[in-house]
């Protein structure tokens, strides 16, 4: 059942876009001091339903298994067990249904701006003057119609990443997967860009998986957060965010406070039990988060 039902988030959408069952992914490794190979399980037994049109971002420690999360949605790399569906249909391998944007931004430089962005396009074999209609009208979305033909060199950071956002909504795909896209930003540009993408996720109703290090962002980003635990890498729980939208101006609310401490605490388990932090006020845990073990 979608969780997604408080009126502060909006009507439901009790479409499942993506489900993950059972994934499990082991690497083959060669052990130490001539001791033939063994496995390291990266992730182990993932389930996880993503609705559409949903915001979900993923947080968890370094090593947990975010980023090769994401890979296996895009299909970049094999499972070792269970099954990914997206719309009913397993992942095989990338297709383009799904959109790629990566921290590194991964522009062509022998490509100006405009063909960076009709990249997909040209694969999808596009008419000349249909694919310029369409970089044009997501490079008005993100804001960079005056630099076109402009190169990535002469580009700053954050201009970089909107092309790449731009780009991967150019050829229109159905998911929105996105590896901690604003790591590399200073602070101020990274809340701008924030914004821009909640924006385009309202404009476009794409569902949007985003990996992120960055409690303060996926609690201001996500529907829902999929904390992820450990040694192997799974979903340790599910976070139903209620803070309503838009959400500008809620990172110094004592509700946006309370919630990232709470994210935090499911982070830190160990930490955590150490402590006490009571709901803000009298307001009841219900009126900000639903958590849902995912264990």
């Amino acid at each position: 059942m979608d969780p997604r039902t408080d009126s502060a988030i909006g009507a439901a959408r009790p479409t499942t876009k993506i489900e993950v069952r059972d994934i499990q992914k082991v690497y083959r490794v060669k052990r130490e001091n001539g001791g033939g190979y063994g496995e390291f399980i990266v992730l182990k037994d993932v389930n996880l339903d993503v609705y559409a049109g949903e915001f979900l971002t993923l947080v968890g420690p370094s090593g947990c298994g975010k980023s090769t999360m994401l890979d296996l949605l895009a299909g970049l790399i094999p499972n070792s067990g269970g099954e990914i569906r997206i719309d009913g249909r397993t992942i095989t391998g990338p297709a383009m249904d799904r959109g790629f944007v990566m921290q590194a931004y991964a522009l062509f430089p022998w490509l100006t701006v405009q063909s960076n962005v009709e990249f997909g396009l040209t694969i999808k074999k596009v008419p000349k003057a249909k694919r310029k209609a369409i970089s044009a009208h997501y490079l008005e979305m993100v804001g960079l119609t005056q630099f076109a033909n402009r190169y990535p060199h002469e580009l700053s950071g954050g201009m970089k990443q909107r092309v790449a956002i731009a780009r991967a909504l150019a050829f229109d795909p159905e998911v929105l997967l996105m590896d901690e896209p604003f790591a590399a930003l200073d602070a101020q540009t990274r809340e701008t860009l924030q914004d821009e993408l909640l924006e385009l996720w309202e404009k476009t109703g794409k569902t949007i998986v985003f990996v992120t290090h960055s409690i303060d962002e996926a609690v201001y980003l996500a529907d829902r957060i999929a904390v992820m635990g450990t040694n192997p890498g799974r979903i340790s729980e599910i976070v139903n965010i209620k803070l309503s939208r838009p959400r500008k101006g809620s990172r110094g609310s004592a509700e946006f406070g309370w919630i990232r401490h709470k994210i935090w605490q499911y982070l830190q388990p160990e930490e955590a039990a150490k402590e006490d932090f009571p709901p803000i006020g009298a307001t009841d845990v219900a009126a900000v988060i639903d958590s849902q073990a995912a264990l």
